[in-house]
């Protein structure tokens, strides 16, 4: 079992920064991989980025356009997803999730789900 417990969120004006925490629980954290998403009310949940145990990453260019970096520490059990040139557009609700074995990008993959944090930036 893998409980994840994400903080982070807030309000920020548009160019800020934000930095994601997702604090997981589990002996075998570093054999997950995790990854983030965001989902706005009444759309589909939505890939930002992936980190594998070992550290490869994976993002989303159209969402992202290198504006977001993801990393790990597994000594600390926790993922985070720095957001930075933030915009109104990435005003939405942002989850952490875990899954065993490879990165994907598909949120339907992924075993383990946070309680989601919101981000808002203003114009």
């Amino acid at each position: 079992q893998v409980q994840l417990v994400e903080s982070g969120g807030g309000l920020v004006q548009a160019g800020g920064s934000l930095r994601l925490s997702c604090a997981a629980s589990g002996r075998t954290f570093g054999s997950y991989a995790m990854g983030w998403f965001r989902q706005a009310p009444g759309k589909e949940r939505e890939f930002v980025a992936a980190i594998s145990w070992s550290g490869h990453r994976t993002y989303d260019p159209d969402s992202v356009n290198g504006r977001f970096t993801i990393s790990r520490d597994n000594a600390k059990n926790t993922v985070y997803l720095q957001m930075n040139s933030l915009k109104p557009e990435d005003t939405t609700v942002y989850y952490c999730a875990a899954k065993w074995g490879s990165v994907v990008i598909t949120a339907s993959a992924y075993a383990y789900w946070g309680q989601g944090t919101q981000v808002t930036v203003s114009s």
